[in-house]
């Protein structure tokens, strides 16, 4: 499958040039936002951790190995990238024990920045947001084209799609997915069975939010269509009354997608027969996900994209930094910007 498949059509208009995303690490920083006071007391220690080169399984492998516990001790809020540089938190389960020598876990891929006792273990999904600092290198681009879509995109926000990451590499878990949906089974390993089932519906909201990318309604509400908050995995109903909602304008109340699960969609009207065209169009994963007891969710169809700055440290490099709600992807932001190369391939001059 190739990235229009997996994602869709831009909202913004074409690329305003090309750019390499991570040539280095340091290139794509990520910071987990996590609104929980911690208490300095309990049975479980947290960690606040930079990893480079490290996958967040990984890097709590290295943790377990370290303390002499098992991995199911250890928890975290979210999954960061392997390849950037990102600091998260971690949780010890450690009752009635003192703080272990973690120092065998550290190395110039993983460092501890902070440890704290609270009284309670980390949660998934516990985070509220993630802070992102991007560098596009080898820019080739137009400056003043590059300032007015950065300016359209803080005003109305991007396509919330899933990355390209969550499909594997060139759709291959997807491919795997529809495979076990063909045979009506399930994967017994766990971790492989939750991977394809988040690629599985991630494909088919992606494939929803294309449709309404294409159509313009992918960032303002219909009749029919279930809206939530930013940060609300809640949703309600829009009537006519809904539509006109100024909360909508200001970016904090959205139309939303389908998670697929079993039942119909909630939606009504148009909105719930454009997601069951999608649905019908890719029937078994549709049954494969109901049928693995998965419930119908919704996600926000736009993505409002917080404290939105840039600056150009050189010419030929463009450096972002914004918040984005957990469970949301940067390259979803820098796809309406450029087209992204692998590094040292980029064609052009750089034009300012």
């Amino acid at each position: 499958m190739n990235e229009y498949e997996l994602l869709g059509p831009r909202a913004h208009g074409e690329p305003c040039g090309q750019a390499v995303l991570k040539a280095v690490a340091e290139d794509f920083q990520v910071d987990e936002v996590l609104d929980i006071p911690l208490s300095g007391q309990g049975e479980h220690l947290w960690l606040w951790v930079e990893k480079r080169g490290l996958n967040t399984e990984d890097a709590a492998k290295r943790l377990a190995r370290a303390a002499g516990m098992p991995l199911r001790a250890i928890s975290y809020a979210g999954l960061k990238d392997r390849q950037a540089l990102t600091r998260q938190w971690f949780s010890l389960h450690l009752p009635g024990k003192a703080d272990p020598d973690l120092s065998a876990a550290e190395s110039d891929s993983l460092r501890i920045l902070q440890a704290t006792r609270h009284s309670r273990k980390l949660q998934r999904g516990a985070h509220s947001a993630n802070g992102f600092t991007l560098r596009l290198t080898q820019l080739a681009a137009d400056r003043e084209a590059l300032d007015s879509r950065l300016e359209s995109i803080r005003q109305h926000g991007v396509p919330n799609y899933f990355g390209l990451q969550r499909f594997g590499h060139g759709g291959g878990n997807v491919d795997d997915a529809l495979q076990f949906a063909e045979r009506g089974e399930l994967p017994t390993q766990r971790n492989l069975r939750s991977r394809l089932l988040s690629a599985a519906r991630s494909y088919l909201f992606n494939r929803v939010l294309a449709e309404r990318v294409a159509d313009g309604s992918w960032n303002r509400a219909q009749v029919g269509d279930l809206l939530a908050f930013t940060d609300s995995r809640s949703f309600f109903p829009a009537g006519e009354a809904e539509c006109s909602d100024p909360r909508l304008a200001q970016l904090d109340l959205h139309p939303t997608g389908p998670l697929w699960g079993k039942g119909e969609s909630p939606a009504g009207g148009v909105v719930q027969a454009l997601e069951q065209r999608v649905a019908a169009g890719q029937e078994k994963l549709a049954d494969w996900l109901a049928g693995a007891d998965m419930a119908h969710e919704r996600r926000i169809l736009r993505l409002p994209i917080g404290a939105l700055a840039w600056h150009y440290p050189r010419p030929d490099i463009l450096q972002l930094e914004f918040v984005l709600p957990a469970g949301c992807f940067a390259t979803a932001v820098v796809r309406e910007l450029v087209d992204l190369l692998p590094a040292g391939q980029t064609d052009n001059p750089c034009v300012f």
